[in-house]
């Protein structure tokens, strides 16, 4: 018995309001009211609950998959392209295609909130001198004979510091100094006075170092006594459910007049719950914490601090400021103590941010005598290519194939992804992450599989797919896999059963898809080089940075064109370099007026407009012979 095929609607706009829908999303059991009309993808992103989208809810990515479990919702004309069947008359939609009417409960699949992700990366051994100083000072108290302010008492005791002292410090000194019986200890840091603690507290003293990525987030708690990490956490950046890429979450603060509160909200969001795991973890109270570091490209730096991102989006890609006046934590919603500063990293252009300053400030590009390639492997991928004598950089816009968006059996990197590809004559093994049964395509499976299937001879060097009698002569025991889902042509890396739409697959458009970001990235890099007139061989080290360039075999980089062809020894994955230079600007002053001196040691190149870049992309969509 087969299911009845749904009746196809078109989705009709919102209503003016004067009707209203309820919804409420489970598990969680959150209720809400909403205008009739109003995509149930935006009932739930407008209240908190996380929907999974990779294109911000335009119906592109068709991830955002829901299932009505009591009420009606119609089929769009996109959902069939989504779901079988059976899955609509079970109740699946599209969230974003999908117009709320009347009582509705929707059930939502569970995010992967903890995507894998590079935690750590390439760094270097720092001297240890935060700006975060404690000095425990017993004092004299006043009398007839000693009449100086509490101010003067408290300064003329940090013989070592010349601190300055603000207001709110002002409020509470005579108040904190006699009951503590002016038994004190004195936080400073940089040059200013933050706080006055009763008693001998200089053991214990932290900083929290970020990672803000479009897609993870990464927090790291530093005892800066040691120099050592307290703890570590990552998460899935809240702003994903306007969309997995910059330009998307730009985009929605162009259309949406509210987007960039709610932008700010989440990210901010994303950065308290952050810093609560860590304390908690490590027992530390977040009053403990004086200082943060963080790190990001412009726009979601920008987006964090409520300032608008618009002009980031078009010619001639004007950033607000290059540098941060001085800011505190709270500024970024971050919960730890009232008055800790916070180091926003610099950044170099639009789409050349505080993360590859960052990055360059762990791996000392601007410092080696080597010949260095830096690759952040990702939507937006940032170059830089120099050493100590000088650094070129760039930005490619690459899309969001390496984050596995707009790949038809795409996912994150999360448990159940496949992240590693290997075929054989007459075989396939996949690298599945958890060990479990394949449910999606990653980044890294991705550059995997195309790098594999071009060596196979079953990719010809233009990214098509050989006809079946060519597959058939080059490995029978693989051809059956190169089929056909309608009238597209697919690889089958995993069957679910006799058919290929139930399976997991690679479609000609995946492997265009890869073709585009990966050619945008080697133009970007071919012409650093021609910038500084040098050629692929004469580079020392290629370092893939990020967490996909973590998890990227440097073997498949090579056989797709992505990097230069040179020795595998020489291609390195820095891993999370991003956040490793937040950290060592947590623990070194020096280093983070290094940070700042990059500014002036590296010229951006930027891309668009550029008369040979066209040339430069198409030559590079091919696979290297």
């Amino acid at each position: 018995m087969t299911a009845r095929e749904p009746e196809l609607v078109e989705i009709e706009a919102p209503s003016d309001g004067a009707e209203r829908a309820r919804v409420r999303f489970e598990p969680e059991g959150a209720e809400v009211r909403v205008p009739s009309g109003t995509p149930v993808f935006d009932a739930a992103s407008w209240n908190g609950v996380a929907i999974d989208s990779t294109c911000g809810g335009h119906g592109t990515c068709k991830k955002c998959k829901v299932r009505v479990v009591e009420g009606e919702l119609p089929v769009s004309t996109v959902d069939p392209r989504a779901f079988t069947t059976d899955e609509l008359a079970d109740g699946w939609r599209l969230a974003c295609r999908a117009p709320a009417r009347g009582d509705l409960v929707i059930e939502v699949p569970p995010l992967q909130t903890r995507p894998k992700a590079a935690l750590v990366g390439v760094g270097r051994h720092v001297i240890l001198r935060p700006s975060v100083q404690k000095r425990h000072v017993v004092l004299e108290e006043p009398s007839l004979e000693d009449q100086r302010s509490d101010l003067e008492r408290v300064t003329d005791a940090l013989d070592d510091l010349e601190p300055r002292v603000e207001l709110p410090v002002l409020r509470t000194l005579g108040k904190v100094l006699r009951e503590a019986s002016f038994d004190v200890t004195a936080v400073v840091c940089d040059d200013l006075l933050i706080d006055l603690e009763p008693g001998d507290t200089t053991s214990r003293r932290f900083a929290l170092a970020f990672d803000l990525g479009t897609t993870t987030v990464v927090a790291t708690l530093l005892d800066l006594e040691t120099g050592q990490p307290a703890a570590v956490q990552s998460m899935l950046n809240r702003q994903q459910p306007f969309g997995a890429d910059v330009i998307s979450r730009v985009s929605a603060t162009m259309l949406d007049e509210g987007a960039l509160d709610a932008l700010q909200a989440r990210a901010q969001e994303t950065l308290a719950q952050l810093t609560q795991e860590v304390c908690a973890e490590a027992g530390v109270d977040p009053g403990e914490v004086y200082e943060i570091t963080i790190c990001g490209n412009v726009t979601m730096t920008q987006l964090a601090l409520g300032m608008d991102p618009e002009p980031l989006s078009m010619a001639p890609f004007i950033v607000t400021t290059h540098e941060f006046p001085q800011l505190l934590a709270a500024d970024l919603g971050v919960p730890v103590h009232a008055r800790a500063p916070a180091f926003v990293f610099p950044s170099l252009g639009a789409y050349v941010g505080g993360d590859i300053v960052s990055g360059m400030l762990a791996t000392g590009l601007t410092r080696d005598q080597r010949m260095r390639l830096f690759i952040d492997v990702g939507t937006n991928s940032e170059i830089a290519l120099g050493n100590q004598d000088g650094v070129v950089a760039t930005a490619a816009p690459a899309g969001p194939a390496f984050e596995a968006a707009q790949i038809r059996c795409g996912m994150r990197a999360a448990e159940g992804a496949i992240e590693g590809v290997s075929v054989g004559a007459d075989d396939m093994s996949l690298e599945v992450i958890g060990d479990s049964e394949p449910v999606g395509l990653c980044g890294s499976g991705l550059v995997d599989a195309v790098a594999e299937l071009v060596t196979a001879g079953l990719l010809d060097h233009s990214g098509r797919y050989v006809d079946d009698e060519t597959a058939a002569s080059i490995s029978p025991a693989l051809a059956p896999r190169l089929t056909k889902i309608g009238e597209e042509r697919v690889f089958v890396l995993h069957w679910r059963g006799q058919d290929p739409a139930d399976s997991i697959y690679l479609t000609q458009r995946d492997i265009r898809e890869l073709q585009f970001a990966k050619a945008s990235i080697a133009t970007g890099w071919k012409i650093l080089f021609g910038e500084l007139g040098l050629e692929p061989e004469g580079v020392s080290q290629v370092l893939l940075a990020g967490s996909f360039g973590q998890y990227l075999s440097p073997a498949s980089a090579v056989r797709i064109g992505l990097v230069p062809r040179i020795a595998l020894p020489r291609i390195v994955s820095a891993g999370n370099v991003a956040g490793e230079g937040s950290k060592i600007a947590a623990l070194s002053l020096r280093e983070r007026a290094e940070a700042r001196s990059i500014l002036n040691e590296v010229r951006y190149v930027e891309l668009s407009g550029r008369s040979d870049f066209n040339d430069a992309f198409i030559d590079q969509l091919a696979f290297p012979g």
